[in-house]
């Protein structure tokens, strides 16, 4: 399945996000809405890391991801953590719940792992099938200025203290889409072992996306520079999205 290699070494290679802020600040968010608590839907959840500061932060939380691998580390942390949380193996396109959500939420660019315009459009169709009248939905998208300028065809290494990654990048100005691929290696015993995963990543205009929320029927709020409430600017990297279910 997609990610599942991905999901041994995820947490690591995002050690430097600051969850517990991003919780702050998308609750933030949600409160400009009304929604102070309620069942939140957290769309690719993977390992847990903000399913677990938003219930801690009193959300009854329900977290979604369509890789079995990034479930099973976000099992195993939400347990640590002493927080519930219903975990659910479905792809944001083909939500399926048994109830309403009062909010939803999509961090780290899971919007940007939709392939195309018609998965997004399905993606928040379903978002606002499945959510109260009044409820937020707020996410973030990598922009396509991060995608042609920071990611572009540049390559990245990480050395880790028990694995070592090769992250490299390939650009596709026709669409704005990313190629990734990950090479892990792992010692044991004197011996690399590797594996490895592809994916790709796609960004969109914001004003596209702004137009596919209003057809799904969605009020927009507000789209931010990540982690703010000011405007996007023509460098801004992460833009965030702020909206309202008719």
């Amino acid at each position: 399945m997609p990610y599942d290699d991905f999901s041994r070494f995820y947490d690591r290679l995002t050690d430097n996000v600051e969850y517990e802020k991003r919780a702050d600040y998308f609750c933030r968010l949600l409160s400009m809405c009304g929604l102070t608590e309620g069942i939140l839907l957290d769309l690719g959840c993977g390992t847990g890391s903000m399913s677990v500061e938003m219930a801690k932060k009193g959300f009854d939380v329900i977290g979604v991801d369509s890789s079995i691998g990034m479930l099973n580390a976000a099992r195993q942390k939400t347990f640590e953590s002493g927080v519930q949380v219903l975990l659910l193996n479905q792809s944001m396109q083909e939500i399926d719940l048994y109830g309403t959500v009062d909010c939803a939420i999509c961090v780290l660019d899971g919007i940007n792992h939709l392939s195309d315009e018609e998965e997004v459009k399905a993606a928040f169709g379903r978002i606002s099938l499945f959510m109260n009248k009044g409820g937020a939905f707020a996410f973030d998208v990598n922009t396509i200025y991060k995608h042609k300028n920071i990611l572009a065809d540049n390559s990245f290494v990480y050395d880790c203290d028990d694995f070592f990654c090769a992250w490299q990048n390939n650009y596709n100005p026709d669409d704005n889409s990313v190629d990734i691929t990950l090479d892990f290696f792992e010692e044991e015993e004197g011996v690399y072992y590797r594996s490895g995963e592809s994916f790709s990543e796609q960004a969109y205009e914001l004003p596209e996306i702004l137009e596919w929320l209003e057809q799904a029927g969605f009020e927009v709020i507000g789209i931010y520079d990540d982690m703010t409430t000011e405007s996007v600017k023509p460098d801004t990297q992460r833009a965030v999205f702020l909206a309202k279910k008719k």
